[in-house]
């Protein structure tokens, strides 16, 4: 520790950037020198995304910060909504890597321009301005597409459903099929290979499959699956949930979007 002590604030600095947002935080505890230089700009512009410049500028409403750590922690607790709302951005707090929800509107929902199947409402919960609530279909048909671009490079990501189920809601314990690919390899794909998830566990049986899971903000999350982004070069994920074989009514299934969350 006694020869960490004799460096300049700025090696150390240097030194910090290196490690993780949670090694800085540690590094700050140790004394007033290691403080100043943890929570340097030099450190938590590191820590930040290199493209973060470009992101925050398509954000709806101003973003206002005074250093980089501040502007790190803001982008890991207050999602901002993008590009006139079509999406949501935030930073996983222990790695920095981008997280991103698209909202339901900007899916490909089968039927969901129909006013006699889905509805388009807005609910105060939800960080975007409308959400989708399924009225009645015997087909079940939701997907969504994003370039891996915008993702962080090297990363695995796991991609959740986002969704609510309203109270008279009836149909939605059948189990559905759920894919996760890069487009490039969807005409190879097998339907058998896809993964079986439930929206609603039924009362009298323990199938097997995946299942919701509640988060903290009160919705509710499947995974329809996972896939590794390497280099972030130009293609595109699919991501799909679907129920076409057991032709029974389904309603009450409000959907807020598809979020793709990096595992750490």
């Amino acid at each position: 520790m006694s020869c960490f002590s004799s460096l300049p604030e700025g090696c150390i600095s240097y030194i910090t950037s290196f490690t993780s947002p949670r090694d800085a935080c540690r590094v700050a505890a140790i004394s007033s020198t290691f403080k100043s230089a943890a929570e340097s700009d030099i450190v938590w512009e590191k820590f930040l995304p290199s493209d973060y410049p470009e992101i925050i500028s398509r954000s709806v409403s101003p973003v206002v910060y005074s250093t980089k750590k501040e502007l790190y922690f803001l982008l890991c607790n207050s999602p901002i909504l993008l590009d006139e709302g079509k999406l949501s951005f935030v930073l996983n707090k222990c790695s920095g890597k981008k997280c991103y929800m698209l909202r339901a509107i900007e899916l490909s929902i089968v039927w969901g321009g129909s006013s006699e199947y889905w509805k388009w409402t807005s609910l105060p919960e939800s960080r975007f301005s409308v959400v989708a609530e399924l009225l009645g279909v015997t087909w079940l048909d939701i997907g969504g597409k994003m370039k891996t671009q915008m993702l962080s490079p090297k990363t695995t990501y796991a991609v959740y459903l986002v969704f609510k189920l309203a109270k008279n809601n009836r149909g939605l314990e059948v189990p559905v099929k759920a894919s996760v690919r890069f487009v490039a390899e969807i005409q190879d794909r097998a339907e058998n290979s896809d993964d079986t998830v439930y929206l609603k566990l039924a009362k009298d049986r323990q199938p097997n499959g995946r299942f919701p899971q509640k988060r903290g903000d009160g919705w509710m999350e499947i995974e329809l699956g996972q896939f590794f982004n390497d280099h972030g070069d130009d293609s595109e994920v699919e991501m799909q949930l679907k129920e076409t074989q057991e032709h029974l009514g389904k309603s009450g299934l409000i959907v807020k979007g598809i979020e793709l969350w990096p595992k750490e």
